[in-house]
C-alpha cells in the first residue's frame, strides 16, 4: 500500500505566435491504482529563454518559434505596448488661459 506521485507533461502549440502550452499532470497512485490526479497550465512564448527548459521543450521551441516568428511576435508585443501607452496617458488639453486683473 504504498502511495506514489507521478507527472506527466503534454504539450499544445497555439496561435500565430506558437505559444507552447504545457499541462502537467500530477496523479497520487496506490497499487497502481490512480487515486486522484490534478492539472495545471503554463505557457511559454516566443520571446521565452527556453536555455533551462527540457530538451522536449527545446527541441519544440526550435522546430516552432522560427526568426519570422519571432520578429512577429516582438511587433506584435511592441503594437500593444505602445496601445497601452496610449491609452493610459492623460488626454492632452490646453489649460485655459489666465486672465490678469490689473
Amino acid at each position: 500500500m504504498a502511495l506514489e506521485k507521478k507527472t506527466s507533461f503534454d504539450y499544445e502549440i497555439r496561435g500565430e505566435s506558437k505559444h507552447i502550452q504545457e499541462r502537467t499532470k500530477t496523479s497520487v497512485v496506490e497499487d497502481g491504482k490512480e487515486l486522484s490526479y490534478s492539472y495545471s497550465r503554463r505557457v511559454l512564448s516566443p520571446d521565452t529563454d527556453v536555455s533551462a527548459e527540457s530538451d522536449e521543450v527545446k527541441a519544440l521551441a526550435n522546430a516552432v518559434w522560427t526568426d519570422e516568428v519571432k520578429a512577429a511576435y516582438a511587433a506584435d508585443q511592441a503594437a500593444r505596448e505602445a496601445a497601452e501607452a496610449a491609452a493610459a496617458a492623460p488626454a492632452a488639453e490646453e489649460a485655459p488661459a489666465e486672465e490678469s486683473s490689473e
